[in-house]
């Protein structure tokens, strides 16, 4: 599988409304994201101001999957919401690519742009789910007094945070190596 990494711009704002119901499970339910309209706050206007970060995968010259966060404000009473400057991070790798590496290779190169960013991020996760174990592996942590119910299915959920440490973001230089980024 050929993986390139790429920014996720406004103009590809397509993508991150094509990647929610991947995100928040509506692949695996028989509604669409019209029959959760709180989830538009994820994409609505996506990457027009600094409170968005976003990266894409294409594996084989496709979509394959995408992270990205947005500052979100108090009022919204999100799920995943800490505070005003904790971003919210949304991930979603198409069924066909999961187990693949995609979802590695996005979240160890969008934390790398993040810290450059953002202080922390937060997340829900499914209460038993295997992404636990993967958020754990990026340094992210059950916050405390966090269980709700999915606004989805009723699930248990809980939110995981990260604390990032700020770092310039290096750029590739020649030789250009892929893996590090794409622009």
């Amino acid at each position: 599988m050929n993986l390139e990494l790429y920014f996720l711009r406004s103009s590809e704002s397509k993508i991150v409304s094509d990647m929610i119901k991947y995100a928040y499970r509506l692949d695996e339910t028989d509604k669409n994201v019209r029959d959760f309209p709180h989830l538009s706050i994820y994409d609505d206007f996506y990457g027009l101001s600094a409170k968005d970060l976003g990266i894409y995968a294409m594996a084989d010259k496709r979509v394959a999957g995408a992270v990205w966060c947005r500052k979100l404000a108090k009022e919204r009473n999100l799920t995943a919401f800490v505070d005003e400057n904790t971003p919210v991070l949304s991930m979603a790798v198409l069924p066909e690519f999961r187990n693949s590496g995609v979802a590695s290779a996005m979240m160890t190169q969008f934390l790398q742009e993040a810290g450059a960013s953002f202080e922390s991020l937060s997340a829900n996760v499914l209460a038993d789910s295997r992404a636990i174990g993967f958020y754990e592996k990026f340094g992210f942590v059950k916050l405390e007094n966090s269980d709700k119910k999915s606004l989805i299915d009723g699930a248990d959920i809980f939110t995981m945070v990260k604390k990032l440490e700020f770092k310039e973001v290096a750029r590739p230089k020649d030789p250009y190596d892929a893996t590090y980024w794409i622009e």
